[in-house]
């Protein structure tokens, strides 16, 4: 099984999209009416129009989508995030923590993934 895609919704979907391409580095996949898809390896990231009614993202949630880099590119991320001035929130030996223009935790992690099948 696979993650097939992930939705953020936003009354700024122009501004959370151009977050996500340039700071985040995702792949713009499509543009609709209400919304912008985009790629991250064989995940879509969504990024929906919501209604005035829904509640905004809390500034202290620590819930979180982390983005998986390679060690030897974590200067390069870190001279992105000063270029387009995202505070870095906290790091950890393995990953690097800020917040997109909402308020969702993001992070780059180099955490290295070994999947197994089930036990």
């Amino acid at each position: 099984m696979r993650v097939h895609h992930i939705a953020f919704r936003t009354s700024r979907v122009r501004a959370v999209a151009r977050f996500y391409r340039e700071v985040v580095g995702l792949a713009p996949l499509r543009a609709q009416p209400g919304g912008v898809w985009l790629g991250a390896g064989s995940t879509i990231v969504m990024i929906e129009a919501k209604p005035a009614r829904e509640p905004a993202i809390s500034k202290r949630s620590n819930e979180l989508v982390a983005f998986g880099m390679a060690r030897r590119d974590v200067a390069t991320v870190r001279e992105r995030l000063a270029r387009h001035r995202v505070v870095v929130e906290s790091e950890s030996d393995y990953s690097i923590y800020f917040r997109d223009p909402d308020g969702r935790r993001v992070a780059f992690s180099t955490f290295p993934v070994r999947m197994r099948g089930p036990t």
